[in-house]
């Protein structure tokens, strides 16, 4: 299912979101960024990043107020990360307020982490697994499925506090209460609704910013509330989930603590380095608490925007933790705990080394040394963005250092549309500037083909002339690349440079046309010429016989004349 986007129009030219996402799940077409849904782990570093607010959330909040007007009975599991995040004066204001709002119980999260922490407290002692990963957080489980596979065998099997918590809401108020999920991640709503695995424990989600903005618009101000109870009881440590260590220091115990070794790890590069250590081997009986936001659960991309400060948030919610472990935690089946883990690889079609290659020349990139790899464009690397060009996913006009070299060059657009190749060359010879139809000629990159020598790749006697004289050549015919390219030669001095403009219109096949003529009109006057001659000759015959026919008809005449007059006499 899509969870994040951007909106059409206000994404131009930016690629900061392409940048920021680690896991290259932003494809770049028309200039407009969209998020691959398959290749996405919902971790919402775009939706921070991007400086244009180009971002769509696919919302609940109208299924939620559908629920609530249809009298559906609702409740709402609280993720513990409020106490830091939200606005008010004690804890049982915001249970007040969502009650204001419609819910029929208010409950928190952590109760469900209280029956998460008992399913990972069995793991450690049963010390069966050799590296175990709590699976708490949906970016960082699909981050593993996705990317890192091998992996998964090491990912705890069991369900997220929301997803425990959800189960057991269902399992006290039967299957037709509706359970809403309140937090600040957004990746909960996919792991809520688009895994089939657990799909029904959830019904809607909603986040804090959503819920500020809900609270304005019905006109209830958190302060001005009652001081009421949570429906749950106090589930303890568990409320320290949302803080980085809090799911250790919830599960990792005095008397576990010989078991596995303590690693908690924030941030989605840090997460990557750290499954990268267990793909290689180097880590091992690890207990490893892992969160894709930096802080933890508490710095969701969902509460940010009201709480910029790690230190406060962490501060608020320690002061309201019982560092007690919870007790008499309801019953729960092991399969309404359990969450098998697998394979959900990405598997993307790679291109060849020539594909690579002709990718990177139609960027001017010719030679190792023209790829800056400068990371513009979001990519780390120039190779990596023509693989990305390659499998649909980036432009070559991402390519900002081309882009500007192609802005700031004399030849403009123009140039490098026209079919001509057009040198700029300085009075020391050498190559100040030059088009794409150039650099092909010259068969290198434009910035190398500005360090080199027009004489090092042509005959330059035309050039030197114009140097000397400042009179130009205009449409001279040359041959260029040993006699293979016939060229119309224009040279012209541009004094405020002191340099020239050299053009080479490639006339080859207006000459083959021209000499396919001329040929053809030469078979042709020959053709003529044999019909002339061979009528002369035919005229000649004809004249001949008429001749001969002529004077024996006088002949005849005359002797016929003759006998007449004859018998007269």
């Amino acid at each position: 299912m899509q969870v994040i986007d951007f909106k059409d129009a206000r994404c131009r030219h930016c690629y900061k979101c392409v940048r920021h996402c680690a896991v290259k799940a932003i494809s770049v077409r028309d200039e407009q960024a969209r998020i691959m849904v398959d290749h996405c782990i919902n971790c919402g570093r775009c939706l921070e990043v991007c400086p244009q607010n180009a971002k769509t959330f696919a919302s609940d909040l109208d299924h939620v107020k559908s629920y609530l007007e249809q009298g559906y009975k609702t409740v709402i599991s609280i993720a513990p990360s409020y106490a830091g995040v939200l606005d008010f004066e004690r804890p049982g204001q915001i249970v007040d307020a969502l009650q204001r709002l419609g819910f029929y119980e208010v409950r928190e999260t952590a109760e469900g982490a209280a029956l998460v922490t008992h399913e990972y407290k069995k793991l450690v002692r049963a010390g069966e697994m050799s590296n175990i990963i709590t699976t708490c957080c949906p970016s960082v489980n699909d981050l593993i499925e996705k990317y890192y596979p091998d992996c998964a065998k090491l990912m705890a099997p069991v369900v997220s506090p929301m997803i425990a918590h959800g189960r057991y809401i269902k399992k006290m108020y039967g299957p037709d209460v509706k359970v809403v999920f309140l937090g600040p991640c957004i990746a909960k709503k996919q792991e809520a609704i688009g895994d089939e695995r657990v799909r029904g424990a959830i019904d809607a989600i909603l986040t804090f910013e959503e819920l500020a903005l809900w609270l304005k618009d019905a006109g209830i101000d958190l302060h001005a509330c009652e001081d009421k109870p949570m429906g749950n009881p106090d589930p303890k440590i568990n409320r320290l989930y949302p803080v980085s260590g809090g799911v250790i220091q919830s599960v990792i115990t005095e008397e576990d603590a010989d078991g596995y070794h303590k690693v908690f790890v924030d941030g989605l590069e840090n997460c990557m380095e750290m499954l990268e250590c267990l793909r290689n081997g180097e880590l091992d009986h690890c207990f490893i608490e892992a969160n894709v936001c930096e802080g933890g659960c508490a710095k969701g991309p969902a509460s940010a925007h009201w709480n910029t400060s790690y230190v406060k948030t962490k501060v608020k919610i320690e002061n309201v933790v019982s560092y007690k472990a919870a007790r008499d935690l309801p019953e729960m089946s092991a399969d309404e705990m359990h969450k098998k883990f697998g394979d959900h690889s990405i598997s993307d079609i790679r291109p060849s080394e020539e594909q690579i290659r002709r990718i990177l020349r139609s960027t001017g990139k010719y030679t190792p040394e023209d790829e800056l790899n400068c990371g513009a464009c979001g990519y780390s690397t120039c190779r990596e963005k023509a693989v990305a060009v390659f499998q649909g996913k980036a432009e070559l006009s991402m390519c900002m250092p081309y882009a500007l070299a192609q802005a700031e060059s004399m030849s403009n657009v123009v140039m490098d549309v026209t079919p001509n190749m057009i040198f700029v060359v300085g009075n020391d010879m050498k190559i100040l500037d030059c088009n794409i139809k150039a650099q092909e000629l010259l068969r290198v990159g434009h910035e190398e083909a500005v360090q080199r020598y027009i004489f090092e790749f042509i005959e330059t006697e035309d050039i030197e002339t114009v140097l000397l004289t400042r009179e130009p050549v205009l449409r001279k015919k040359i041959k260029l690349e040993k006699g293979t390219v016939i060229a119309e030669e224009t040279i012209v001095y541009i004094e405020k440079l002191d340099a020239l403009l050299v053009m080479f219109r490639d006339v080859t096949r207006e000459e083959k046309i021209k000499e396919q003529h001329y040929n053809l009109k030469v078979e042709t006057v020959e053709m003529a010429q044999k019909v002339i001659e061979k009528q002369m000759m035919v005229a000649q015959e004809i004249a001949g016989l008429l001749g001969e026919t002529t004077a024996e008809t006088k002949v005849t005449l005359t002797k016929l004349r003759d006998s007449i007059l004859n018998e007269e006499d």
